[in-house]
């Protein structure tokens, strides 16, 4: 058994070259061999979000407090918030983060294949944040 008080996890910031804006991310699960799950508590805030990235196995977000935006590869930006749920398939090309006027905080949870959880693409441009632009980057 392993026990981690609050407050006990290292929290850091998302790095530039994954994230625009400010955010800060909070390990929740980092399960050793053979077990494959990963979850972290992620704080965006307003206008803060992910790169394009997919996960080999498949995400789910929970939103914990706040508003915030989502979008898959080809389809529109969706609003989310506060008990939402969303789950990215694998391998579904994806981004997510705050609203523009709002922060929201998620928990993230993924498993890792072969120790990879994540494959991070380019920056989200602004027209794809604002749902303005086309439905898929590029």
């Amino acid at each position: 058994m392993e026990h981690h008080p609050r407050g006990a996890r290292p929290t850091t910031d998302g790095s530039a070259d994954y994230f625009t804006g400010a955010v800060r991310i909070t390990p929740v699960i980092e399960a050793p061999d053979p077990a494959r799950v990963r979850a972290a508590v992620v704080e965006f805030q307003p206008g803060a979000r992910t790169h394009w990235h997919t996960h080999p196995l498949g995400q789910t977000l929970h939103v914990l407090s706040g508003r915030g935006r989502v979008q898959r590869e080809g389809g529109e930006v969706v609003e989310i918030a506060t008990g939402d749920t969303v789950w990215f398939a694998p391998d579904e090309r994806h981004w997510h983060g705050a609203a523009p006027d709002s922060a929201m905080v998620h928990l993230a949870i993924q498993e890792a294949e072969n120790g990879k959880a994540v494959d991070w693409a380019e920056a989200v441009e602004e027209a794809h944040y604002a749902g303005t632009g086309q439905a898929f980057p590029g």
